[in-house]
């Protein structure tokens, strides 16, 4: 399957009669994505500004790529090493070239396969992208083989909003520990500036302490303009399966994230609205959210992950156990779904049938085609 320059970068297409896909040979950067619905078609992921430019030779490899949803692992900087492994920003599946391997097609379904042997840690990842016909949602399976050890890992799911004030209004499966990034996330002394309030805990996005004593509601976005920011929350691990969702109320949809919170144990939230002045960011990475679902301590890395840390003394997985003899899966679904522009803040996800249904703290509902099952099943 040959390969087409997408914003820069050589990438594969694959569609459904839904979904019109884009997925990057480079770190294997999924975007952009095209949703067909009703009203129209809507594209929910960021594309870097500087992806078409000449950048620094200097500049991480996954930023020359940034774009969409990538998979990590490690998840995080990786500045320290960890038993002699020195692993690249987010590791190798967001750095390196990956390998397309096949692409299976039938009546119902179509599905990317790719493949990456890893270096750092000796291994093999494959990538499944399943779309599914009359569904607006893409599957994702990543499978590690042949790996042993502590890894943290996740998906880094990147949204555009509106250039309105609280375009998108953001919520969560219920939260059972959240806190602000315990060290300086920016520094302004290389340029970089943050609003938030280093380590503070909180128990809903509305009331996130700031650093001049006052509160954020991060539960409506874009906001902050100037300032990046990281936190991170954590959800009960009680249920089948855990969300994320971004409402675009005068869009008319809802973006959606479903996972296994016992795999991907915490979302960590990366907000982007122009406080990075130094190059490639340049202050214009603007109205982006990373809706990041990850088992990991933060973005700091597998270091930080794999030792003692305040989140995994609170019984929090920060890492997941790679058996070389056990592959590793780790499933995933983000998906959109039209919405009436009175519907407001999801308020809950619910299973049924080979569908879900979305409840707004309205009380209005919406259900779209959705097989939850992926979420814990394994390839055969």
């Amino acid at each position: 399957m040959k390969t087409v320059t997408c914003h820069g970068q050589p990438s594969w297409r694959f569609s459904s009669n839904k979904v019109d896909a884009r997925i990057t040979r480079l770190g294997g950067h999924l975007a952009p994505v095209r949703f067909h619905l009703p009203h129209g078609t809507v594209e929910p992921f960021s594309i870097a500004p500087w992806a078409e430019e000449k950048i620094s030779a200097k500049t991480p490899t996954l930023l020359r790529a940034l774009r969409g949803d990538f998979f990590c692992a490690p998840f995080g900087g990786n500045a320290k090493s960890w038993r002699g492994e020195q692993h690249p920003v987010h590791g190798e599946p967001a750095n390196a070239s990956w390998r397309f391997e096949s692409v299976r097609k039938n009546t119902e379904e179509t599905e990317l396969h790719l493949s990456l042997k890893t270096k750092v840690r000796a291994g093999r990842i494959d990538k499944f992208l399943r779309l599914r016909r009359g569904e607006t949602a893409v599957y994702c399976r990543h499978v590690l083989s042949g790996m042993t050890g502590p890894m943290s890992l996740g998906h880094h799911a990147m949204l555009k909003f509106p250039d309105r004030a609280g375009s998108g209004l953001i919520s969560t499966s219920p939260i059972r520990y959240a806190q602000v990034l315990p060290v300086a996330f920016e520094e302004p002394a290389q340029g970089g500036y943050q609003s938030l309030k280093s380590g503070a805990p909180f128990s809903c996005l509305d009331r996130v302490p700031k650093m001049d004593g006052t509160l954020a509601d991060l539960g409506r976005y874009p906001a902050r303009r100037g300032f990046d920011d990281l936190v991170m929350v954590t959800h009960e691990a009680k249920e089948n399966f855990a969300w994320t969702a971004v409402s675009f109320p005068k869009e008319g949809y809802v973006w959606f994230a479903l996972k296994d919170p016992r795999a991907l144990r915490s979302t960590v939230l990366w907000i982007s609205n122009g406080g990075r002045h130094y190059p490639p960011w340049s202050s214009r990475h603007v109205n982006v959210m990373g809706l990041e679902d990850v088992t990991a301590y933060f973005h700091c890395g597998l270091s930080e992950s794999a030792q003692p840390n305040p989140i995994n003394r609170r019984g929090i997985a920060t890492t997941l156990t790679l058996d070389r003899t056990t592959p590793l899966v780790v499933n995933y679904i983000m998906g959109v779904a039209a919405i009436p522009c009175d519907f407001g803040r999801v308020k809950n996800v619910k299973s049924g049938k080979g569908a879900i249904t979305l409840t707004s703290t309205k009380g209005l509902r919406v259900t779209t085609p959705i097989h939850t099952q992926f979420l814990h099943e394994r390839p055969t």
